[in-house]
């Protein structure tokens, strides 16, 4: 079992964390997309948002076939919308950001904000959408098994939670891994269970194929309750007012609030509005919504009180991206996270260290040492420079530069390639403080450019009221701290090796009477 978590744990490690971390800054997805979009002034959702958007794309969209609006929420304060536009190439599809009082179209900067974060850890972005998700999800099989085999060699898991001694090289490396795995241990296991149970429909569909050949669409139909889309009939019929509608579907949700609707076919006599209800107010995460005729007003279906297994793995889904939780459950799951990336972090560095303690015994490390190693400073410490660089990009590339948005990744992978390269030119210690300290300057310094570049700079947060882009200022000061402690700490430590060989060389004997 040893044996077992340490090469099912150290072979994927690097990928861990990155999906870790990631994942971790996914539970600020509308924190990190409404940071990133300045031009955009906080306001407070309204009872007549609804109403806003839908006039707002009769005007942006009347030909369209389909329309996707998301409404304000207390943690993003914007209109949403996305269209298919028939006459654009490929899949068509157009988007904007409309302001809540007015549903003007906002000019805001082409990003994708915390989107980027939370699709990178679960498909690694910008590799193909199938081979990413295989990937994470095998590496995430693996998690389970060094989770599991992990809990089996703790004998002493409870004292474990207790133990922590600094400045004892090694045993402390240990200590922290041991702590943050058993501090979030709930945590841990159900994150990685649940990110399984995700992606069972691509990673386990055979029962599916073999009770429904070639019928995904009745499956979904009949779990997830999802009705056939209709087809438009060619005769114009105005839509009926929403307001009734969303007052209809507050009383049917005992109160909830409207989070999302979806028009089929507007303008013709087959459209359909179907209301979704917030996400937020619900653990499980298969959506309750009613479809209502866009012509007549009439109640077409509902939808959200699935059968036991659609159920359970919608509440194993809510579970898992955690938009149910308030401001201190949240908290709580951001910091759960992040112990689940120190956890992979310190067994990829404690590996590293123990390999080259044993091999300063026998002779030269050998490759795989140095790869390992390598690919720690890259990873660890490349990582969050990278995710600094990202949101520097948000700030300094021109707001009409041509596909924005996807060079602010351009700028994310390319600033973590450099981390990947600058180890292979550096000492491997002075790799760590040198990617440490810029990932900490990077970061305090954005307040700063946040200052020079826009009106939305922390001391304006703090007389506006906006506390979002408030707090999230201060967590990226908090960010530049930790990094900052880190090539302190790492800076001020004497070299592994060298205390080893230190050790090795014997010292000569005391002469005696």
């Amino acid at each position: 079992m040893a044996w077992l978590h340490t090469w099912s744990g150290l072979l994927v490690g690097w990928v861990l964390f990155a999906v870790f971390l990631t994942g971790t800054a996914a539970y600020l997805r509308p924190e990190i997309s409404h940071w990133m979009r300045p031009e955009i002034a906080a306001a407070t959702p309204g009872p007549r948002d609804a109403e806003v958007a839908v006039a707002a794309m009769q005007a942006l969209a009347p030909n369209s076939p389909s329309w996707f609006i998301s409404l304000p929420e207390p943690r993003d304060t914007s209109i949403r919308v996305f269209w298919r536009d028939p006459t654009a190439e490929g899949r068509g599809f157009r988007s904007a950001v409309l302001d809540a009082a007015t549903g003007q179209p906002v000019a805001a900067r082409d990003t994708l904000g915390g989107e980027f974060f939370y699709r990178f850890h679960f498909q690694l972005h910008y590799m193909s959408a199938f081979w990413g998700r295989w990937i994470v999800s095998i590496c995430t099989m693996f998690m389970l098994v060094a989770i599991v085999s992990g809990i089996i060699t703790h004998r002493r898991i409870f004292a474990d939670f207790f133990t922590f001694r600094p400045a004892k090289g090694q045993r402390s490396w240990l200590d922290g891994h041991n702590l943050c795995a058993v501090l979030a241990l709930p945590y841990h296991l159900m994150i990685t269970y649940t990110g399984l149970v995700i992606f069972m429909l691509m990673t386990m569909p055979w029962g599916i194929e073999r009770a429904y050949p070639n019928q995904r669409g009745a499956f979904n139909a009949e779990v997830f309750g999802n009705a056939p889309p209709r087809r438009p009939l060619g005769q114009p019929a105005p839509l009926v007012p929403i307001a009734p509608l969303v007052e209809q579907a507050r009383q049917q949700w005992q109160g909830g609030a409207l989070g999302r609707l979806q028009v089929s076919n507007p303008n013709d006599a087959s459209a359909t509005i179907q209301l979704i209800r917030d996400d937020a107010e619900r653990l499980s995460y298969n959506p309750q919504s009613m479809t209502f005729s866009g012509a007549t007003g009439a109640l077409l279906s509902t939808r959200g009180e699935g059968g036991p297994a659609a159920e359970t793995r919608g509440v194993m889904y809510g579970l898992h991206i955690g938009r149910f939780a308030g401001p201190l459950l949240r908290g709580l799951f951001v910091l759960a996270g992040l112990a689940g990336t120190v956890m992979v972090a310190t067994g990829c560095v404690l590996w590293a260290v123990k390999q080259r303690q044993q091999a300063a015994k026998k002779g030269q490390p050998g490759f795989g040492t140095r790869l390992a190693e390598h690919l720690n400073v890259a990873t660890i410490a490349g990582l969050p420079f990278a995710m600094a660089a990202f949101f520097w990009a948000n700030r300094l590339l021109p707001q009409d530069m041509a596909q924005r948005g996807a060079w602010e990744v351009h700028v994310f992978f390319l600033a973590w390639g450099f981390c990947a390269l600058h180890p292979l030119l550096r000492p491997r210690r002075q790799a760590w403080v040198e990617q440490f300290a810029l990932g900490a300057a990077a970061f305090a310094l954005l307040p700063v450019l946040n200052l020079l570049l826009t009106q939305r700079h922390l001391g304006a947060s703090l007389v506006a009221g906006d506390w979002v882009r408030f707090w999230f200022d201060l967590g990226l000061l908090g960010c530049a701290a930790v990094l900052g402690f880190l090539a302190w700490k790492v800076a001020r430590h004497p070299a592994t090796a060298s205390r080893t060989r230190a050790a090795a060389v014997p010292r000569p004997a005391r002469a005696t009477s």
